[in-house]
């Protein structure tokens, strides 16, 4: 597989592996299967959550209602503190 860069990625590329001393290749390979590992570990939670509502294991709330307890909560603490 060939792969092209801008000329600025390119050149972060070229430093990067200069100062660590690894291949150009090595460290995208590096940097691509910690990305897929990354978005692997984002679906397999996001379907967890999913199975959770659609079981009725949890229950949605709406935005507004978070953030009203999210303030509540903030507020409580401030309290506390003085």
């Amino acid at each position: 597989m060939e792969v092209h860069f801008s000329p600025d990625v390119q050149a972060k590329l070229d430093r990067l592996a200069m100062d660590s001393g690894r291949p150009a290749d090595e460290l995208l390979q590096d940097a691509f299967v910690g990305y897929f590992d990354e978005v692997a570990e984002i679906r397999q939670t996001l379907d967890s959550r999913y199975d959770d509502l659609k079981c009725d294991r949890v229950k949605p709330i709406r935005g507004f209602d978070f953030k009203a307890r999210l303030r509540a909560r903030s507020e409580d603490r401030q309290a506390e503190q003085q």
